[in-house]
């Protein structure tokens, strides 16, 4: 490649040209070359002449001899086909006629030698021999003048892709490829750093629409993902629920950066006489189409929990829900019940993770089946299980986005998690954050995390002497409802309530033995419960027949229990219990300070 005054080569070019050198050589000097070459020069000089060509000069003429000579290349004695020497063409016409913008630069300083006239169009005119630093001062702004001390200092090309000078402007994908010039050992170029004659060829593509474009997406996919995230938790309950007897803290956490948020979910229901039901699922899939899904299941849930069915019904039911929503759409869940009374956590699980459970004492416990498939599949008959949730236990509820990792057993991220929980102290919030930490999820983690944490407080001091309980057992007859009357008017005088809070209390004790004596079976019983905000008066008997409020005619004898309950209570209940029998309950709010006793 030849320039006006002086010549650059592609590293490897002087090689190649020596190689085919020294090929022609070999051939002259076994007598093969010069017939080719000689019909080569008669053709050349007959086409002058305006007589005919040699037809086998070149293999790719039109004449009549281009298909023999096609047809014979490769054969011993067959002219070879013309084909043009790199070596012939003018670097400087082909870089001139280049729309992107070049720039050849020589030496340690990185001095101009040449600017292409895309070049001089887009930045002015350069002047030769000045410094790159002086003379191109918008590789300067790009940030490219060190890239050219790599690729001047290593020997290889690099590339800098969508590089944009401060303050806006166009983008450009930047090549900068090593060169070769005449070596001047003398020159200027002479330095114990860089060889003479070495150099760099720039090419300046710009993408500046390209950069636009894909600005646009990522503002878009932005917009998207805001949007996706923002559905996602306006499903999810804005404040968790309190219970009495349970601390509650639950976090989600979006996966990675795409618009396409998951359905991990969790939610808080009080269920009445201190009972919550928790909650926890993900839907498979991502997007506004399993956020919808999700929304659906936990509206579900709240209303299958006010039924106040054991865990395994209220999973049935979810079953055929989601069939119904969406059969493509399958989800995970697990669903709990706390009772303070007995200590317990009854649960049923639908192809979800298990529950853990930390002792007072630090041990930690994986609840055990059952567990049934995910929701949706259909065809199971799910089965709650329990697990012991003493005073100072921890609870954790959690999505596989936590402890699931690829290329690793989701058993060895629930080992993980167990060995985090096993340490982790604090509050039920601080506990979240501790866990989520441990186990690596941060801004770039590529799954979205539901945890969700209860602790069972173990209370001590004045605190504990805000909540008390009280039973009694009736074997019935006609001395039950004495009996639970003057029970009930003794614990509650002891508990030092208001008088009018007594005398509610006591009558509600009265009317909810005398309804179960008149539509129950023995065994019976009356418990009283006082937490720091409310007052529980609770009768079971034998009989799982659900009682309902009714209309009471004038003339009617009976039937005005459950509408007195009704009308002096907060809040009234019923529900069947894991051993056959029915539990009615009635709660009454306490006064905002109320009195320590």
């Amino acid at each position: 490649m030849n320039f006006t005054r002086w010549s650059a080569r592609f590293p490897g070019t002087q090689r190649r040209a020596a190689a085919r050198s020294e090929h022609a050589a070999a051939q002259a000097k076994r007598g093969e070359g010069a017939v080719p070459a000689a019909r080569g020069a008669a053709g050349r000089a007959a086409a002058a002449d305006g007589g005919p060509a040699d037809p086998t000069a070149a293999g790719t003429g039109t004449g009549p001899g281009a298909g023999p000579a096609a047809a014979g290349a490769g054969a011993p004695g067959a002219a070879v086909p013309f084909v043009p020497s790199l070596d012939e063409l003018s670097v400087r016409e082909v870089l001139g006629r280049l729309p992107a913008r070049v720039a050849l630069v020589h030496g340690p300083e990185h001095r101009v030698a040449y600017v292409n006239d895309a070049y001089t169009a887009g930045f002015g005119p350069r002047p030769t021999g000045t410094p790159a630093h002086e003379a191109l001062p918008e590789l300067g702004e790009l940030g490219l003048l060190p890239l050219l001390d790599q690729v001047q200092r290593s020997g290889r090309p690099r590339t800098a892709k969508n590089r944009t000078a401060p303050g806006g402007g166009s983008s450009y994908t930047v090549t900068c490829t090593p060169v070769e010039f005449p070596k001047e050992p003398h020159g200027p170029d002479a330095d114990q750093h860089a060889h003479p004659g070495t150099g760099v060829m720039i090419h300046l593509a710009d993408v500046t629409d390209h950069a636009e474009a894909l600005e646009r997406l990522r503002a878009s996919e932005s917009r998207q993902r805001e949007a996706a995230v923002t559905l996602q938790r306006s499903l999810l309950p804005q404040e968790l629920e309190q219970p009495d007897d349970l601390r509650v803290s639950a976090v989600y956490h979006p996966g990675g950066t795409e618009a396409a948020v998951g359905g991990d979910w969790y939610d808080v229901i009080t269920l009445g006489a201190g009972r919550t039901a928790l909650v926890i699922g993900d839907v498979m899939g991502r997007g506004v189409r399993a956020a919808a899904v999700m929304g659906q299941l936990r509206t579900a849930v709240r209303a299958y929990a006010r039924l106040d069915l054991p865990p395994h019904e209220v999973l049935q039911l979810l079953d055929g829900l989601a069939a119904e929503i969406d059969a493509s759409q399958i989800a995970t869940c697990v669903y709990a019940v706390h009772d303070p009374n007995e200590g317990l956590l009854a649960y049923a699980s639908a192809g979800h993770l298990p529950i853990l459970v930390r002792d007072a004492d630090g041990a930690v416990r994986r609840a055990a089946e059952p567990t049934g498939p995910p929701l949706g599949t259909g065809g199971w008959l799910h089965a709650s299980g329990t697990i012991a949730l003493g005073p100072g236990s921890t609870a954790v509820l959690y999505t596989d986005g936590l402890v699931e990792r690829r290329g690793e057993d989701i058993d060895e991220g629930v080992a993980a998690l167990e060995r985090a929980l096993a340490g982790a102290q604090g509050s039920p919030a601080v506990i979240c954050d501790r866990l989520m930490r441990a186990l690596g999820v941060d801004a770039d983690h590529d799954d979205d995390v539901a945890v969700m944490v209860l602790q069972q407080p173990d209370r001590a001091g004045p605190e504990a002497e805000l909540f008390h309980n009280a039973a009694l057992d009736l074997l019935g007859g006609i001395e039950a409802a004495p009996r639970a009357r003057a029970f009930a008017q003794g614990v509650l005088s002891s508990w030092r309530f208001p008088v009018e809070l007594c005398d509610l209390g006591v009558l509600a004790a009265s009317e909810l033995v005398a309804n179960s004596l008149q539509h129950g079976t023995p065994p019976m019983s009356l418990r009283l419960r006082r937490t720091d905000r409310r007052l529980i008066v609770e009768v079971t008997d034998g009989d799982d027949h659900l009682p309902r409020r009714r209309r009471a005619e004038p003339g009617d004898e009976t039937g005005r229990g459950i509408s007195i309950i009704a009308t002096i209570a907060s809040s009234w209940g019923s529900r069947r219990t894991p051993g056959g029998g029915k539990a009615v309950w009635c709660e009454f709010a306490l006064p905002d300070k109320p009195p320590a006793g």
